[in-house]
Order: C-alpha cells, then structure tokens, then sequence
C-alpha cells in the first residue's frame, strides 16, 4: 500500500484540505511540533487556508528529536487527524504544514530570519523554556540558558533561538515577528515576554529595549484533549485515507482557542477554525486551567493510583466521577462570572469529554510533570478558597493524592517514575520518611519551593491534606476514594 504523499492518493473516507497546499506559502513558525499541535494550531490553520487563504502555512521544528519529522517528510508533510467522540469517528487530512526541521538550530535560525514569517507559536511545555516560575526570568542554572548566553550565534534553546532571531531582523531592518505562547501556562504571553526580554537583557541591553517595544506577546488559551498516537491510531488512517500515514494523530471533536487579537503583522482567518479573539483572555484562561485541567490533574493521580489507565476508565468509577464532579464545582466557585457564559454548562460538557469511549488518555500522562501544573490548577484555586470560604477539601484532596503519587509506588508494590522535572529533589527530600501522612505532607510543603506561602501557613489547608493523605495510607487507594466521594470523612 501506498504512503500517504499527495491529496490525490486519498481513498477512502477522509476529507482532503479543501485547497491546494502547494499555492500558498509560509508565514508561521511552530516550535515543539508534537501531536497537540497537530490537531489544535495547525488544524485550525487548515481551515484558515481553506476559508480565507493567505500564506500562512507552517514550518514545524522539532527541537528534541526526530521522529515526528521522520514521520511527516516522506509524506510532504501531510497527515490524517481523526475525530472520535460518541457520534463515531471521522477524518481528514491536514496540509497546513508546510515543511519539518528537526533538531537544527542553524535550519530554525534561519527560517526564524525569513521576513516571511509573520507569527511564531509554540508548544514546549514550560520546562521548555528555561525560565524560573519564582522571578518570571531566565533559570541560569538552565544548562541550555547557560550555553545560548554565551554562544548566541549558535543557539539550541527557546529564548535563544528567539533572541537571535529577533537580534537578526532589527539589524536587518525586518519587522519583527508576533510571539504565540500556546502552552498551557497562565498569562502565556507575558510569561514569554518577561523571560525573553530577560534573556536579551544579559546578552544586549538594547536588544531586549526594542524587543519589549516592538514585539507583540499575545496570551491565549488551548484546549483539546490529545492521546499519544499508537498502532489504532495508523490502522484507522489507513482505513480512512487508503494509505499508510506514520504521521497520523487522534483526538475529540471538541477544541477551543481563545487568544488576544493582537497580530501587528497579520494572522490567519483562525475564527474559521473556531478561534475567538477578545481582548483580554485571562478570565478563560483561569476557568480552562481550574476547571479542566485541574480536575485533570486530580483525577490523574487518583485513577492513576487506583489502576485506571485511561481518563474514560476513571469516569467508570462511580466514586471517581463524583470526586470529579466536586472538584468542577469546587473550582468554579473560586472563578469571577463570565458574561453569557455558564459554568454549570462548561463542567457538564467537561464531564461528556472526560467520559467519551473513544478517547485514550492516559492517566500517566496526564500526571506527568506535576510540579509544573499544580500551581495554577489546584494551589492558585486552594489560595482563593482559603480566603473567600470556599470549598478547600477538594483542592487539598489533590494535592494528597499528589503526595501519595510521589511515594513513586502503587498499594500493590509496582513502582513507577515521576515523570517530573524536579523528580530528583522530590525523591531526596521523601527519603526515609516513614510512611505518615504528616511527615510526608510537612516534608513537601516545606522543603520543596512549591505550595504557595498563604497555604504553606494555613493550619487548616495542612491539616486537610495531613488528615486525607492519612487516609489515603491507612485505607489505601480504593478505600479512602470510596471514602472521600460519600464525604463522610
């Protein structure tokens, strides 16, 4: 069977780009070309192009390996995105990139240089960046941080790539391109303008001047719920197209992008794709990362623990799905009104995703790199609680779950890797600790820079999550679920 290369070796059911690729040229860098950019930015793009045209196309970078790159370069850079959700599975195949670099500063230096280019998004995770949470600036500890400072002509990080870039367009008298965070992190765009500037800063004062002139950050929020491709995910493209795709990506219906309309070079027609444009995106941004990816979180470590492997499992667990159920109540309660906008509605189809059948999200994954999410999925809600008289118990239940999950073994003895940049500390500061919930709660919230102060000083919040983390040791993983969900603790 053939591989998938042109629109025209399509076959089967899925749907083509509604355009000719070919006729339209680049005007977006992508960093960090994994698979929920796939199937967010640049399925939307697709429909930009389809609706509205324009050069607009993708150069994708890949920063850390190959793979992805392997995958879409044999295939002209085509690939299928399937839909599943309850209604059934569908398909079709995205053209809206254009070309692949895979781990090559010097190709990503120079297509960054292009006055061609118009946006540069990105998708790295916040580890990707090298920029200290604590001070908004670059982490000179940052091994990556540490090289670009002194090699900048040769860069192989972010900000490095980005500041030499935007170093080589103001000498060159090109306009500057727009700065698209689309990590979930809140206030993206100001995270990125901050820790960019600061990187200039050390390198050439008035670089990082002209910079935070001249450069727009715009913040938005994402949200699409992507499994990592496997084998089914290659058998339904080729079902669905006629050819082999080794570049194909699942994921739901649903998808959502709120960003601020402030693209001084232009942009693509996004609202096409469903994009909405506002001028402030924090209040969704806090709603998103509370509600959604908060009860993520919490119910990724719990499920996790609890043997369920995928987020549809977890919503089985009657005990689960109520917790779960609580802690979008919860988090909601600590949000300020949306205009036409309900939060009931948002946590019942939060609830519909977290339960579709055909979706293969992993409790695992989702649990991944912890230290980098809790503090505005579950600590930033817990502090507003504290202070308003809201709920607290949900938020302090995560975060024992958490606790527990950072022992690193199940109630069955099967140990497992954090999965988290700061695993090392983690593992060092639990050493020889008896297992009390206590000791280990007294150990994490005052020996690793996490835990808000506020919290960190609340009798009440410590001995909520003491006395749940208790709980979860002494009655193990399924009892203190069990017991938690009746709230008779």
């Amino acid at each position: 069977m053939k591989r998938l290369s042109q629109i025209t070796d399509i076959s089967g059911a899925a749907l083509p780009p509604d355009y000719d690729p070919a006729a339209h040229g680049a005007g977006i860098v992508h960093l960090g070309l994994g698979a929920f950019h796939r199937a967010h930015q640049a399925a939307m793009t697709d429909a930009a192009l389809a609706h509205a045209g324009g050069d607009w196309r993708i150069i994708g970078v890949s920063l850390r390996n190959r793979d992805v790159v392997d995958a879409l370069a044999p295939q002209n850079c085509l690939y299928t995105l399937i839909e599943r959700d309850e209604t059934g599975v569908s398909g079709r195949v995205i053209g809206a990139i254009s070309q692949v670099i895979a781990a090559d500063p010097q190709a990503t230096l120079q297509a960054l240089c292009d006055p061609a280019i118009r946006i540069v998004t990105l998708t790295v995770t916040e580890k990707g960046y090298g920029i200290e949470r604590s001070t908004g600036l670059p982490d000179p500890q940052n091994p990556v941080i540490a090289a670009d400072l002194t090699a900048l002509d040769a860069p192989k990080g972010v900000l490095g790539l980005l500041c030499a870039a935007l170093g080589k367009r103001k000498a060159n008298g090109t306009a500057p391109f727009t700065v698209l965070c689309c990590d979930n992190l809140p206030n993206n765009g100001q995270f990125l303008q901050k820790g960019l500037v600061g990187f200039a800063r050390l390198h050439d004062a008035s670089l990082a001047d002209w910079i935070a002139r001249n450069v727009a950050f715009p913040s938005c929020m994402v949200d699409r719920i992507t499994p990592a491709a496997g084998p089914e995910t290659r058998a339904e493209a080729e079902r669905l197209t006629g050819c082999i795709d080794l570049g194909a990506i699942e994921t739901e219906s649903f998808t959502q992008w709120v960003i601020e309309d402030h693209f001084p070079q232009g942009r693509p027609a996004w609202e096409q794709g469903g994009a909405i444009f506002v001028q402030d995106v924090d209040s969704y941004e806090r709603m998103k990362l509370r509600m959604l990816n908060g009860a993520h979180s919490m119910l990724a470590y719990s499920g996790f623990l609890a043997g369920h492997r995928y987020v549809r499992d977890v919503m089985v667990n009657p005990a689960l799905e109520r917790l779960v159920r609580r802690h979008l109540k919860a988090a909601a309660q600590t949000l300020e009104p949306l205009p036409a906008f309900s939060f009931d509605t948002y946590a019942k189809d939060l609830e519909a995703r977290f339960n579709n059948p055909s979706i293969a999200h992993e409790t695992y994954q989702i649990a991944m790199d912890g230290t980098e999410k809790l503090p505005q999925r579950i600590f930033a809600p817990a502090l507003d609680a504290l202070e308003n008289g809201c709920a607290l118990r949900p938020f302090a239940f995560a975060t024992a779950m958490w606790m527990r999950y950072c022992l690193g073994v199940t109630d069955g003895g099967v140990t497992y890797a954090l999965r988290d940049p700061r695993e090392a500390e983690i593992i060092r500061v639990l050493q020889g600790i008896p297992r009390d919930g206590e000791l280990i709660s007294t150990a994490l919230h005052e020996q690793i820079a996490l835990v808000p102060k506020a919290l960190v000083e609340s009798s009440a919040w410590r001995d909520c999550v003491a006395e749940i983390l208790n709980g979860i040791l002494d009655l193990g993983i399924a009892g203190a679920i069990d017991l938690e969900a009746t709230g008779k603790y």
